[in-house]
């Protein structure tokens, strides 16, 4: 499971494709007051992590201290109630040196004029990351607005002795899926594949993107909004299909009725990230060392692309006098080789670094995923295919439009094409509500 629960609705390892024009006057520039401060600093970061403070201290103790670069944690709650506290502190020129942001707040923060650009002080940072996850906080543009930090590439989690009793065979295409859940559904009637869950759109969002959607791009000054694009119709109608003819459930996770399904055997597979070993952890702790993990199934037979959900960056804020300085800290924190691996340790993250993927740090898999020996390798492999996807300034809207419609949609077995209309409508209506252009 990502740092916490909100961190599920983020897409992340994700290509955000925006247009330059509409957000490289949003940032700040090199003359900025920020930029030009020199000498002993005391920063303050605001973050949602569990255990920063411990990762902190060895930059504290270590690199800050030869530096005269110090660090200050401030604990904060996570999603948007973070966003708005920093908008807010934004607003009354306040805001923390440094924040961690989920990816699809970035564009959010950055039309507010509230993250720097630190292209100037990062650029040594750019080859620690996969080209997909270095530019998403680019936002398509030549500035850089935050550090990656941590990424949820997808995959497929099954239950190996139920396959093997039902004589299932994993499927690799998104066809052979819809068969083997019908299959099940077939000999052991009381049982489903997994369930399509309306609660958490991230999961969406990433099977969307995997499908090669892109529901916000820029150009210019208008925003345009494709959310109900032929390829998340396609991710719609299949999953609605499933749903409708029963071949599998239509309850939302993380509910007690889910987490028993999966903890009974009820439900046998899960479409999830590589966080899911930590949500089994505790959803099914009776299944402990009976799940295997593979990749996400293709649209396509061949194909080899995954979809993201979770993850977050470490940013600079346009009201830190000491942008240098934070940028050394943020990219220390998310590159260095000792502060990823506590990182790993302390927050339980996933790194967006690629060499921290197979590092001491994921030599042995999850505990609980203690049978499957190359499951970080696998995770490795796997997170290098994510495919591109692209965020905008009202995610947050799209989300909640989601969980309403598609909740509706799944717990009626209703069309998830029209679900999927309303969500689009509603995130137009808010943009322009909002002041910003939209192109047709």
């Amino acid at each position: 499971m990502p740092i916490t629960k909100h961190s599920r609705l983020v897409a992340s390892t994700i290509a955000v494709v925006l247009g330059a024009t509409s957000l490289v006057a949003c940032g700040s520039s090199d003359d900025d007051k920020s930029a030009s401060s020199s000498g002993p600093a005391t920063l303050t970061f605001w973050t949602w992590a569990p255990g920063m403070d411990k990762v902190v201290d060895l930059w504290n103790k270590g690199p800050g201290k030869q530096q005269q670069i110090t660090v200050e944690v401030k604990k904060q709650a996570s999603g948007d109630s973070l966003i708005t506290k920093i908008l807010t502190a934004h607003k009354a020129k306040k805001a923390p040196d440094l924040v961690q942001a989920e990816y699809q707040a970035l564009p959010t923060l950055v039309s507010n004029d509230a993250l720097a650009d630190i292209a100037a002080e990062s650029k040594d940072a750019k080859s620690k990351f996969a080209e997909g996850v270095w530019q998403q906080t680019t936002l398509g543009t030549d500035a850089v607005y935050a550090i990656p930090q941590d990424i949820g590439p997808m995959m497929f989690y099954y239950r190996a002795d139920l396959f093997k009793k039902y004589g299932l065979t994993v499927p690799t295409t998104w066809e052979q899926f819809a068969e083997t859940a019908r299959a099940l559904k077939k000999k052991a009637p009381d049982k489903a594949l997994t369930t399509f869950s309306a609660n958490d759109s991230g999961l969406f969002a990433g099977l969307a993107q995997q499908a090669g959607a892109k529901w916000w791009t820029s150009s210019g000054d208008k925003w345009k909004v494709g959310i109900d694009d032929a390829a998340t119709r396609k991710v719609a109608e299949f999953w609605g299909g499933l749903v409708k003819e029963g071949a599998i459930d239509n309850q939302p996770m993380y509910q007690p009725a889910w987490n028993k399904a999966l903890n009974t055997g009820k439900e046998i597979a899960w479409v999830s990230a590589v966080w899911a070993p930590g949500t089994l952890t505790t959803a099914a702790p009776q299944t402990k060392g009976k799940w295997a993990m593979a990749p996400l199934p293709q649209w396509s037979a061949g194909e080899n692309v995954t979809g993201s959900w979770g993850g977050s960056s470490t940013a600079v804020t346009t009201d830190s006098p000491h942008k240098a300085a934070a940028a050394k800290f943020a990219a220390w924190l998310n590159t260095d080789p000792q502060a990823v691996a506590a990182l790993a340790k302390e927050s339980g993250i996933y790194p967006a670094s690629t060499s921290a993927q197979t590092s001491d740090a994921f030599a042995q898999p999850p505990a609980f995923f203690s049978n499957q020996s190359d499951f970080y390798t696998k995770a490795s492999e796997i997170a290098k295919t994510t495919a591109p996807s692209a965020w905008g300034p009202n995610v947050n809207v799209a989300y909640t439009s989601f969980n309403d419609a598609f909740g509706a949609a799944a717990k009626n077995k209703s069309d998830f094409g029209a679900a999927l209309k309303t969500m689009q409508d509603a995130t137009v209506a808010d943009l322009k509500k909002q002041g910003f252009g939209v192109a047709q």
